[in-house]
């Protein structure tokens, strides 16, 4: 603060009727500080007023004509990258309209059809076992009833299963019809015989079955015997035991097997034998 400025304060101070005149005045203050001026509303009058509205609005937009003209200028400038760009963005946009195109022409493919699975549906008799069928019984030949031939064929295959040619098939059942007739016979003299499955009865001493053959020389148990297929297969075994058997006559080779008080008895059956034994090869 200057010297001059320090006096004037004093003065002022030291004067009471200065007092009342700065108290009434609005205009000054202490010293040189002046109380600032309220604003003024010319400028505000000047804006609203239509020119110049009209002055802003075209200055403005000289603006914006000036900064679109100069990014344009810039843009043209290097034109490549964008050129790049769009061709990028025309290329994307034009593989997306062809898969597009090509997913739309496209038929969807048809699901497959599942047949449904039959389901089995179960019957009363389809948990029960198929009863065993029957091998068909052989066609009776040479005058003989069905239980002859059902003998016969007992004979045959018990042969069959042991090999023997021909022949020995025609001996044994010649044999047979000599001795039973082909039948498997009990004995009156063996009551134990009937205890056992039988078509007939016999009465030469103990002899029992197809083959007559007695359980006291040897062949075998009553209930053995009285079976046919172990009667078979006894005979059979007797008569390749006996030696040069195949070049025996037919009579003789039974006659030694049996060793029967008539030995030339097994000849008259022969023929039927071999027929007997042809139908059922």
């Amino acid at each position: 603060m200057r010297p001059d400025q320090n006096a004037e304060q004093k003065q002022t101070a030291t004067r009471p009727d200065d007092r009342s005149t700065e108290a009434t005045s609005t205009g000054w203050t202490a010293g040189r500080h002046r109380r600032p001026e309220p604003p003024r509303r010319a400028g505000r009058a000047m804006l609203g007023s239509t020119p110049v509205r009209a002055a802003l609005a075209t200055g403005l937009t000289c603006c914006l004509g000036v900064a679109a003209f100069a990014g344009t200028r810039h843009a043209d400038t290097d034109p490549a990258p964008v050129r790049d760009a769009l061709a990028d963005r025309a290329a994307v946009a034009a593989e997306a309209e062809r898969r597009a195109s090509r997913s739309l022409d496209r038929t969807p493919a048809a699901p497959p059809t599942l047949s449904p699975t039959p389901t089995a549906k179960s019957s009363p008799g389809a948990s029960r076992k198929p009863k065993p069928v029957r091998p068909s019984r052989p066609r009776p030949v040479a005058g003989l009833d069905q239980l002859q031939m059902d003998n016969a064929k007992a004979i045959v295959d018990v042969g069959r299963g042991l090999k023997l040619p021909r022949r020995g098939l025609v001996v044994a059942v010649s044999t047979a019809m000599q001795e039973s007739d082909l039948r498997n016979l009990a004995s009156n003299v063996l009551p134990e015989s009937y205890e056992y499955p039988h078509q007939g009865t016999g009465s030469d001493h103990d002899s029992v079955g197809l083959f007559q053959q007695r359980p006291s020389s040897g062949w075998g148990s009553v209930r053995e015997l009285m079976r046919p297929a172990y009667a078979a297969r006894v005979f059979y075994e007797a008569l390749l035991k006996v030696p040069g058997w195949q070049e025996m006559s037919v009579t003789a080779a039974a006659q030694s097997v049996q060793v029967s008080a008539f030995p030339d008895a097994y000849a008259r059956h022969e023929e039927r034998a071999a027929a007997v034994v042809a139908a059922l090869l």
